[in-house]
């Protein structure tokens, strides 16, 4: 009967979430899937021969610990306090790996120690159930040393290259089910430090990640995955902090939400990959800081959807851009994909102008050229339209790029010049200095901006928003608090626009400015 219970209690949240019944029911549906972890026995790895003196490798005697565990039934493998070097290790069925305060899994610089799924990593499962990593511990991959190894093999011929495919994760699962995360501390991977690929029912919760050690440094990539709970995460990593990614199936139903991103490219991004695409996916409660691109990058570039994406109660500082959305057709063989319904709502973002020399956390042998204070920006493609953009109870302040244009820098009369970049690679700085300090929208349909405020801090020439071929706008009570030398709003090529209720700065007498081919525009107090 209690079987019977969970199976039908299931089929009645999915029925509700189908309706758009409240986010709880995902959480609800996401518990009743997961049955709780096998705690059948204890497995210390130092029964089996382990030594946590940071010298002698462990590979195999943890490999025997997990072996035994599974071959069981199911139990926990415990790292006592010490430090463990070893290569890679396999988590098998019904096994949680457990760090007790003090523990250390060193993972080695050798290269040659690492095994791979389709991409290398320390800590391997594929095709695994009800698996888990959880503890107080700490998992460090030593990737400055293994990055660096790898690079001298590849130097020396003997890897055929030293990027992602070479480079090992911390953590690679791989088409597993019911996979738990929790606790630990994860510290400089040589590459990604955690992808979770097409699994499914996956809960990261109250983990620490740090990683500066090698480019693709990513915190956290969830690639083709359902049913995902990413809650209370602390994350300071090189490249895209939460990155959710879709290659052989959508990345759905995922919830984030209480977590604290820094990132030396963007906080929380969809993308770059996206062949199936995104869809049902709530991010709230996020605290953005010392962000180098985007605080919120939502790329569909390779032929997917997007869809049914709700973020809400992000606050963010000293982040060089608030927003980007991104139709674009990197897949130019292909159709072009699909990106609607998005909600973007309770949003406070400080967007300064800081020096960048204050912007170094990168690898001793890399760094990218920082760009600040870029504008916000929603772009779909000529004949492809971005659809149901809805921003609400949005605050963005700017540092300003100051009083005149300067080389370079695109302006109001050059609308029609300002390129597409429809096959390049999706980044925020990718349209150069735009006209409009606030927000550029391009090629839209149904764009719903309500209650947005901007400011500039400092000094901007420019116009504060512009809309370029947006068809169905409606702004309600947004305010613009800083004029330079342009008009606030711009509109060039808009039609059905219903504006009402905006506030501009006192004294000001070019609030709107219409270019191009507009019609059945209506503006009210």
């Amino acid at each position: 009967m209690a079987a019977l219970f969970r199976v039908l209690t299931a089929v009645h949240l999915i029925y509700a979430l189908h309706h758009q019944a409240h986010l709880r029911c995902l959480l609800l549906l996401f518990w009743l899937m997961l049955p709780s972890l096998h705690a059948a026995g204890n497995f210390p790895i130092t029964q089996f021969g382990a030594k946590g003196d940071g010298v002698t490798l462990n590979s195999g005697f943890i490999q025997k610990a997990i072996d035994a565990a599974a071959a069981s039934g199911g139990g926990a493998v415990i790292v006592p306090p010490g430090r463990f070097l070893t290569g890679s290790i396999a988590l098998r069925s019904n096994v949680t790996l457990h760090l007790q305060k003090g523990a250390v899994l060193l993972g080695s610089t050798d290269r040659f120690l690492y095994r791979k799924i389709n991409f290398y990593g320390l800590i391997l499962a594929h095709n695994q159930r009800n698996i888990a990593i959880t503890g107080e511990g700490v998992i460090d991959g030593q990737g400055v040393e293994l990055a660096q190894n790898t690079m001298k093999l590849h130097k020396a011929g003997k890897l055929p290259s030293d990027n992602e495919a070479e480079r090992p994760t911390i953590i690679h699962f791989r088409k597993c089910d019911q996979v738990t995360v929790r606790q630990i501390t994860l510290l400089q991977s040589a590459c990604w430090v955690q992808l979770y690929r097409e699994c499914t029912n996956v809960l990261v919760e109250n983990i620490k990640v740090r990683s500066c050690a090698a480019i693709t440094n990513d915190g956290i990539d969830i690639d083709s995955c359902s049913n995902v709970v990413i809650r209370g995460c602390d994350i300071d990593s090189e490249d895209d902090g939460i990155c959710l990614k879709s290659g052989p199936r959508f990345c759905e139903n995922v919830l984030i939400e209480h977590c604290r991103v820094r990132s030396s490219c963007n906080a929380f991004k969809l993308g770059t990959a996206s062949v199936k695409g995104f869809r049902n996916i709530v991010c709230r409660h996020l605290e953005i800081y010392d962000t180098y691109f985007s605080g919120i990058a939502l790329e569909l570039v390779d032929g997917g959807v997007l869809e049914n994406i709700s973020i809400s109660h992000v606050r963010m500082k000293t982040t060089n851009n608030p927003l980007f959305i991104r139709l674009g057709h990197r897949n130019a063989n292909g159709p072009v994909g699909s990106l609607q319904q998005v909600t973007i709502s309770d949003v406070v973002a400080e967007i300064p102008n800081r020096r960048r020399s204050e912007m170094n956390k990168f690898p001793t042998y890399w760094r990218h050229n920082c760009t600040t204070l870029i504008t916000g920006s929603i772009t779909g493609l000529p004949g492809h339209p971005v659809r149901g953009i809805t921003l609400r109870n949005i605050d963005i302040t700017y540092g300003g790029i100051g009083e005149k244009p300067l080389a370079g820098h695109q302006l109001l009369e050059d609308l029609t010049k300002i390129p597409e970049c429809a096959k390049n690679y999706p980044e925020s700085k990718m349209f150069g200095v735009l006209p409009a300090w606030g927000m550029y929208v391009r090629h839209a349909e149904n764009l719903t901006m309500e209650n947005v405020r901007f400011r500039v801090s400092g000094k901007d020439y420019r116009a504060a928003v512009l809309f370029d071929d947006v068809k169905g706008l409606q702004l309600q009570r947004c305010m613009v608090a800083s004029q330079g030398r342009e008009p606030l709003w711009v509109m060039h090529d808009v039609c059905d626009a219903r504006i009402s209720g905006t506030q501009s700065p006192r004294g000001s007498t070019r609030i709107f400015d219409q270019r191009g081919n507009n019609a059945d525009i209506q503006i009210k107090p």
